[in-house]
């Protein structure tokens, strides 16, 4: 019952920046843990970075530093701001989000289309 919608992904060079969002919409309670995981040509999807409704940040070693996840739950919009980006930041990036659809119920998983990150020269 929650769709998400990402936008921002795109070709980039080497030390350039790219801000993904990814808004959620539907029917739900609350949404609880927000996120961005990243999928490479014959990898396994990986976290990224997750950030919750408190403003609790979570980040991959990877990106320590270089990226910075935050959202505006008024508008249920989680965001992913990538600077210095790194060839092998190249990835299929993909929200998450964690809602509950009713209160008292248990917690769901929703995942967006994603979006296309490419740094290359």
């Amino acid at each position: 019952q929650v769709q998400l919608v990402e936008s921002g992904g795109g070709l980039v060079q080497p030390g350039g920046s790219l801000r993904l969002s990814c808004a959620a919409s539907g029917r739900f309670y609350s949404i609880n843990v927000m996120g961005w995981y990243s999928q490479a040509p014959g990898k396994q999807r990986e976290l990224v970075a997750t950030i919750l409704a408190s403003g609790s940040t979570n980040y991959a070693d990877s990106v320590k530093g270089r990226f910075t996840v935050s959202r505006d739950n008024a508008k249920n919009t989680v965001y992913l701001q990538m600077n210095s980006l790194k060839p092998e930041d190249t990835a299929v990036y993909y929200c998450y989000a964690s809602y509950d659809r009713t209160f008292g119920t248990a917690s769901q998983g929703s995942w967006g289309q994603g979006t296309q990150v490419t740094v290359s020269s």
